[in-house]
């Protein structure tokens, strides 16, 4: 018998969390029979909450299991349980691992194995995205799965950054799929729900994106990773919270650092100083997670797709590494020019800069 519409339907009490909803499975052992228990049956549980218990009881009455089941289902929403085979087992080993993960994408897609997080401030830099851009360019094609928030800012980048670079990538939300939060990023929403990855929630649909979901939100980003990359995070704010939770879940640690004179670095240089890795390449986030990656097969360069100062930039790539002057020199475009190409052929993934101001072909 498929127990599913229990589960669903203690998820969709607003009231409960996935605390309440785990003890009491833990206790019964059947979640069909956790849902239906009497208050005689929860005043047998050591220290059990009878205030709680009691208004679970006056919700639970008033919940119709398969009236939320179907709801969910004829919305397209798809859902792993804590009983469930394919629930993402590094997250399941937290301390309070959401009840039910609804989604939306093709979870096979996402290598489990291999999950970096992402975080930082919504009102990032330039400098911030632009280093984040050059990591995810330099780990194009590989088997790893980038995590991140789905709100605005360095979340966002982080996305686009994964598309763009052929990783599948894993957005969690703060509140039910009735929502887009921002709604500025629907259309990267479909993008992921639609090929790029999953978009996962603890919440069921009706729920809103409310202030407090969205640091619980958070446990989840570190709970699904093996390491959390920080871009920027100011002293307050949830890039910190989300980097904490990483440190308590005993996951790896890494900050790219940045101008000392912008707040959204302060909390970086804490993290610094307490021990985190320093990233300013993949390699770095590679040799602290112990990862070997394999990229995926290139497709053939095709030239015609390449403008005019792309082609002589190429070619100038041809046999070795070259600095910034050297391309100058060899191409004769000004350096103005140049580094805004440099910059673009890095985002396609034609080129990559080696150290300082080199680059060879990729």
């Amino acid at each position: 018998m498929n127990k599913s519409k229990y589960w669903i339907a203690f998820s969709s009490i607003e009231q409960l969390d996935s605390t309440f909803i785990q003890r009491m499975y833990n206790y019964f052992g059947d979640i069909e029979i956790a849902f239906n228990a009497t208050l005689k049956d929860l005043k047998d549980i050591d220290g059990f909450n009878m205030a709680k218990a009691e208004k679970f009881l006056e919700l639970r009455d008033k919940t119709d299991a398969d009236k939320v089941f179907d709801a969910v289902a004829e919305r397209g929403i798809k859902f792993l349980t804590l009983e469930d085979d394919d629930y993402p087992s590094l997250l399941k080993n937290i301390y309070n691992p959401p009840a039910v993960l609804y989604y939306k994408g093709d979870l096979s897609r996402c290598n489990f194995e291999r999950t970096l997080a992402v975080v930082g401030s919504r009102r990032a830099t330039f400098h911030a995205g632009e280093a984040l851009n050059k990591i995810m360019s330099e780990l194009c094609g590989t088997d790893i799965c980038i995590v991140s928030g789905l709100a605005a800012g360095i979340d966002t980048t982080a996305h686009n950054a994964a598309i763009k670079n052929n990783l599948t990538t894993i957005g969690v939300i703060a509140s039910g799929f009735d929502f887009i939060y921002p709604t500025s990023n629907k259309e990267l929403y479909s993008r992921i729900e639609n090929g790029s990855g999953v978009i996962f929630t603890e919440y069921y649909p009706t729920f809103e994106p409310l202030k407090f979901r969205f640091p619980q939100r958070n446990r989840i980003v570190s709970g699904l990773s093996y390491g959390t990359l920080v871009v920027e995070a100011s002293l307050k704010s949830g890039a910190l919270i989300t980097a904490n939770l990483a440190l308590e879940q005993g996951r790896e640690l890494l900050c790219i650092p940045g101008l000392i004179t912008n707040p959204n670095t302060a909390g970086i240089y804490k993290l610094i100083k307490q021990g985190a890795t320093i990233a300013t390449c993949a390699d770095d986030i590679l040799n602290a997670l112990g990862w070997e990656v394999q990229a995926a097969v290139q497709t053939q360069l095709d030239f015609s797709e390449l403008d005019e100062d792309e082609k002589k930039i190429y070619n100038a790539l041809e046999l070795e590494e070259k600095g910034v002057d050297e391309l100058i020199a060899l191409t004769k475009i000004p350096l103005e020019n140049l580094l805004t190409v440099l910059t673009m052929m890095e985002l396609k993934g034609i080129i990559k800069q080696v150290g300082g101001d080199r680059y060879k072909k990729v």
